[in-house]
């Protein structure tokens, strides 16, 4: 009688344990097709058992929390993609997206040279300094249209199996999707795009907030009318390179100024032989529609407000009242 309420009782487990199971454990469905499961950036108010549960890639948040709070001590979720299928169960899903995610989130702010780019992508993907080089090098510089400039900041989500030359043309379709409502303006003022995207970079680099750019861009476009050098430091900055303090955007000096570079807008007049970053399109809409402005100088006073002037004159009134306070 004993033997047989041991029995009973085991039995009894057992199947409580596969009721359990089957309820908050097991896969939800038999397809082995993967899905990416994203975790935002901000995973504030983001509830990663609910969102699996609704996605269909768990049976149970209540069971996949209890996972996670029992045996994931010590792991944690980051932001990214996981490649998920309804054929897993909770437990796999659990290593899965404790692992390292399957594609990484990348955000490229400002108006970025294309080795600032590689850098992000670089710590971001783990690249090792062969795969930096050949992004620096070779997979920006398959045109010479593509060789900078088109590298569009934004937000992304990428796969970490892509290779460099796929990952650049991930950012190039990007730079093409927020470009195309501006190419048919560009042709009506008979305007090539990689004009408008040079001297967006200049904006770009030089304004000190969006409220500054058509400013700027009316001069700009002022001196390149009037066949005057563009003189913006900024042009002169990109030929740098990497500073010993890790910035790409250093100071000018006196002796820079008198160099033969085709990028210093000091000597060289017109516009330099490429964009000298990837700007947004704050800056390409203010290359596109400068405001009307008989100014043909410009400088911005510790507070980041900028002051024009229409002639040198003028120009060098504002450099005493504001910058030499």
């Amino acid at each position: 009688m004993r033997k047989l309420l041991v029995i009973f009782i085991i039995l009894l487990f057992l199947v409580s344990a596969s009721i359990i199971w089957f309820v908050y454990f097991d896969s939800p469905g038999n397809s082995i097709q993967t899905q990416v499961f994203v975790i935002p950036q901000d995973q504030i108010d983001f509830d990663i058992a609910k969102e699996l549960e609704k996605e269909g890639l768990i049976k149970s948040a209540t069971g996949f929390n209890f996972l996670m709070d029992t045996f994931a001590l010590g792991k944690f979720t980051s932001p990214g993609g996981y490649k998920l299928s309804q054929s897993m169960n909770a437990w796999q899903v659990m290593e899965k997206v404790t692992s390292k995610e399957d594609l990484s989130w990348i955000t490229i702010s400002f108006c970025p040279r294309k080795e600032q780019v590689g850098e992000k992508l670089a710590k971001a993907l783990d690249w090792d300094p062969e795969t930096l080089e050949k992004w620096n090098t070779v997979y920006t510089n398959t045109k010479p249209e593509y060789f900078e400039g088109v590298y569009y900041p934004d937000t992304y989500l990428i796969p970490r199996e892509e290779n460099g030359a796929q990952i650049a043309n991930r950012f190039i379709n990007r730079f093409n999707e927020k470009f195309s409502p501006f190419s048919s303006e560009a042709n009506e003022k008979n305007i090539k795009w990689t004009t408008v995207l040079k001297i967006a970079s200049l904006i770009a680099r030089e304004a000190g907030g969006k409220e500054d750019m058509k400013i700027i861009s009316g001069i700009i476009w002022n001196r390149l009318n009037k066949n005057m050098a563009l003189q913006i430091d900024a042009t002169m900055q990109y030929t740098l390179g990497k500073q010993a303090d890790g910035s790409w955007w250093g100071k000018i000096s006196l002796e820079q100024k008198r160099s033969d570079s085709p990028y210093n807008s000091y000597r060289t007049k017109g516009l330099p032989p490429t964009p000298i970053c990837s700007p947004n399109i704050d800056a390409i809409d203010a290359a596109l529609n400068p405001e009307e402005t008989d100014c043909l100088f410009y400088l911005h006073d510790k507070f980041e407000q900028i002051h024009c002037a229409k002639t040198y004159e003028e120009h060098k009134t504002n450099i005493d009242k504001y910058l030499r306070i």
